[in-house]
């Protein structure tokens, strides 16, 4: 069941550095984050499929994806502060 929380994770993680990519026009780095995430929704949408009234697994894994967003957003937050900083010396 946790693992599921950590492909919420990690699908968050995937999905905010592809909009990022896309964001910068990286035509063939957004393809394959795009690949990557097709099969990580294949596997998420196997496991609900399989368990479809377990709503417990559906809260650990918007937890995962919540979890993930956060820390990316955050990653790419500082990231900007680091580079607007490093232009203005």
């Amino acid at each position: 069941m946790f693992l599921l929380f950590f492909v919420g994770v990690l699908e968050m993680i995937v999905i905010t550095a592809w909009t990022k990519v896309v964001s910068d026009t990286k035509v063939i780095l957004s393809g394959l984050i795009t690949v990557v995430n097709i099969f990580i929704w294949y596997y998420v949408l196997r496991i609900f499929v399989e368990n479809i009234e377990n709503w417990v697994l559906l809260v650990v894994y918007v937890s995962g994806c919540a979890v993930g967003t956060m820390i990316t957003t955050y990653y790419f937050k500082k990231k900007a502060l680091k580079e607007k900083v490093a232009t203005h010396k």
